[in-house]
């Protein structure tokens, strides 16, 4: 259930995956032997999730990304459609293997270990203008294989100039500078702030990316630090994270905040508000295991309004 009703169209762009998720005491040392206090496998992926928790929050979500034809390819896209986030645009793949991650979560710190393994192709330009953009009132795309990117953007901007669009720098990749673009919402994450050597001073990096890019909101997330922004007056501002009474699970919760950033967007919310509603959905996230009824139970606390 939405907390502000008014459906919106929003496409993301970016990779699903098949999660194995282990949550274990603690972290094992090299050549250890660990049981592991439970497991479950559960659909992932940076884009995936932020969908996931738009259509949570009432919002018609649709994924467009590459699937391999094999069992766990078609598993993922009856998951996906489960959660309310629509698989028609996929691109299925022969002769691929679905993307897989194995996630350590530590019980000890709620903080996650990640090993990926990806056997697929990224999603083809031409793949990508095949999804119909009339009705679409936003446009979210993983900042991922750049040069073909930079061009769904470009083709974005000639059908839909007004199109609102939003871009997540996850990690460091060549060519990356092509995505530096004037949208509504550029998401810088940690990784991709300390490879660029700036972790000394977010703030600082926030106000050059804004005014390098000219992007309208330039967001830095900074974990329990709180999170770093930037907009066309060029000052950078911060607000801390809403801390939970007890750190259980912090996976996804970067994919949480850019589901909120967008929502808190699209309805016309002031930059702080929706700055602040996205912190207090991140924090809650981690005092939740998984994603499952993550907005019900965040409206449920009294965070979400």
């Amino acid at each position: 259930m939405s907390a502000m009703s008014n459906k919106r169209h929003i496409v993301g762009v970016g990779v699903a995956t098949r999660d194995l998720i282990y949550r274990v005491a603690h972290y094992p040392a090299e050549d250890d032997e660990l049981r592991a206090q439970s497991r479950h496998a559960a659909c992932g992926g940076n884009a995936a999730n932020t969908l996931n928790v738009l259509a949570q929050l009432g919002h018609r979500a649709i994924w467009v990304g590459t699937l391999a034809q094999d069992q766990d390819g078609q598993r993922l896209r009856h998951e996906l459609d489960a959660l309310g986030v629509d698989t028609t645009y996929a691109a299925v793949h022969d002769c691929a293997q679905t993307p897989t991650s194995l996630i350590l979560v530590s019980e000890a710190t709620g903080s996650r270990t990640i090993v990926h393994h990806r056997n697929l192709s990224e999603l083809s330009v031409a793949e990508f203008c095949q999804v119909p953009l009339a009705d679409c009132d936003w446009i979210h795309f993983e900042g991922r294989n750049p040069e073909a990117t930079a061009q769904m953007i470009a083709h974005v901007q000639r059908q839909r100039p007004e199109l609102p669009i939003s871009i997540e720098l996850e990690k460091p990749r060549p060519n990356i500078e092509a995505l530096l673009q004037p949208v509504a919402l550029l998401i810088a994450a940690r990784g991709y702030v300390e490879a660029q050597g700036a972790a000394s001073d977010p703030a600082a990096f926030a106000a050059q990316l804004q005014a390098h890019s000219k992007a309208a909101l330039c967001v830095v997330p900074w974990g329990a630090a709180g999170v770093y922004y930037c907009d066309h007056r060029q000052k950078p501002q911060h607000l801390p994270a809403y801390q939970p009474p007890q750190i259980i699970d912090t996976l996804a919760a970067g994919d949480v905040l850019n589901a909120a950033l967008i929502d808190g967007l699209l309805h016309g919310l002031p930059t702080e508000q929706v700055l602040l509603r996205a912190q207090r959905l991140a924090g809650y996230k981690c005092a939740h295991v998984g994603l499952n009824g993550l907005v019900a139970a965040t409206i449920a606390a009294g965070l979400l309004d």
